[in-house]
């Protein structure tokens, strides 16, 4: 939601200056004078709601400047939603707002060289738009910049700048950053070991809803010897889990029981 607020407070500023820039894009001057004949609550429910209908709007508003509407723009040909899948195109808009300074859409660039969406793979180029948008404070790059730290994928391993990132990504309340800070602690992976730091931050995790922070919560619980809040939050991994984790919480409860 809170995007959709930037959009539409940009879009207010834009609608302002809408019939001068018609005048030189007479292909805008429908769309706009559409739009500025909405009020504040119509643009809410426009661009709030059905993707399909939002979909020309966002494109609108993304076509002329508005960052945030090309990250959602970008998003939503990404994941199939109220427009055709197309990964070239989303990878595009995502760059756009990431030249404009955008963290969101820098985190999402480095998503696309990472995985290959509209775009030839490249860890180097998505360590560096990871690291662009984690020193803006995006918590979601940081946490992708700590996974490519600790295993030193696209950049040279260094754990304890990982450790830091995680940590870094996990104050915002990134929970699955604080499961990973967790990890660290446990493992002693750029950080000394420290199990009950590590059990603090699976415990936050946990809470936060995250399945592997739940499962690892409920792993400590158990080997401590509280079977019976450890059954609770490993129940709360297998209904959050994949299958794998659903398996794995079988196993160790039937383990713990016979």
């Amino acid at each position: 939601m809170g995007r959709v607020v930037s959009i539409i407070a940009t879009l207010t500023r834009l609608l302002r200056s809408a019939r001068p820039r018609a005048r030189n894009d007479a292909r805008a001057a429908p769309s706009l004078d559409a739009l500025a004949r909405m009020s504040p609550d119509m643009l809410w429910r426009l661009l709030a709601d059905d993707p399909t209908r939002a979909a020309p709007w966002v494109r609108i508003a993304a076509e002329h400047g508005v960052a945030a509407a090309q990250l959602r723009l970008g998003r939503m040909l990404l994941e199939n939603v109220g427009c055709a899948k197309d990964q070239a195109a989303a990878w595009r808009w995502f760059m756009t707002a990431a030249r404009d300074g955008d963290a969101e859409s820098m985190n999402m660039v480095g998503r696309c060289y990472e995985n290959g969406w509209g775009v030839a793979p490249d860890m180097a180029q998505a360590a560096g738009w990871y690291r662009a948008a984690a020193e803006r404070g995006d918590a979601w790059a940081q946490y992708n910049l700590g996974h490519l730290l600790l295993d030193g994928n696209g950049v040279a391993m260094d754990r304890d700048a990982a450790f830091r990132w995680y940590s870094l990504s996990a104050t915002q309340g990134h929970a699955r950053a604080m499961n990973l800070v967790g990890r660290c602690y446990e493992e002693g992976w750029g950080t000394d070991p420290k199990r009950r730091a590590a059990a603090d931050a699976y415990r936050a995790s946990a809470e936060a809803g995250y399945f592997r922070g739940q499962f690892n919560h409920a792993t400590m619980l158990l080997a401590a010897g509280h079977l019976a809040e450890a059954t609770r939050w490993f129940e709360a991994a297998s209904r959050n889990g994949p299958p794998e984790i659903q398996a794995r919480v079988a196993a160790i409860l039937y383990s713990a029981v016979v």
